[in-house]
């Protein structure tokens, strides 16, 4: 018996560290309401660059839409909600002023050249490894605390097998 409470308790111990790469890139799930916010993150940023970019899927298991209206941070002066959309060949950044619908029994990913967040006039660049704290403000769901965990300069989404830029 006891080779086979070991065997357990070893092969256990060895699922746990699976898991430390993905603790280590700030994999990390919120919840508020029927909304799952899961893997916030952003990306390092040169000393002088005045904004940065936050990323996270957000999935609404609820029976009703609810909509992402706001961020806020202390990081910087102030933040947006933004989607990057192609128009007559050429591709445009807008602010999206009536926030994301996230609509019932749906997922919405904000991610490099989609939906994303904009942290302006930032205090101080990121860098890697180090994390931040941000509140995303929902319609029906309410307010949101939540941790961006900074990635590399350049880097993909947590998981992701390659790069994208924003």
């Amino acid at each position: 018996m006891k080779f086979r409470v070991s065997t357990v308790l070893a092969a256990a111990g060895l699922a746990a560290l699976a898991w430390l790469p993905a603790l280590a890139q700030g994999v990390s799930e919120y919840a508020a309401g029927k909304l799952r916010i899961e893997r916030p993150w952003s990306r390092a940023t040169p000393r002088s660059a005045p904004v940065a970019a936050g990323y996270f899927k957000i999935t609404n298991a609820g029976a009703e839409a609810d909509r992402l209206t706001g961020v806020v941070s202390d990081i910087s002066g102030h933040s947006t909600i933004h989607e990057m959309a192609m128009e007559a060949g050429v591709m445009k950044m807008r602010a999206l002023a009536n926030g994301l619908e996230i609509k019932p029994g749906a997922s919405v990913e904000l991610k490099p050249g989609g939906f994303h967040l904009m942290f302006e006039d930032l205090k101080a660049g990121l860098t890697e490894g180090q994390s931040f704290k941000a509140a995303l403000i929902f319609e029906k769901a309410g307010r949101v605390e939540v941790d961006f965990a900074v990635m590399a300069l350049g880097a993909a989404a947590p998981g992701a097998g390659q790069s994208h830029q924003h």
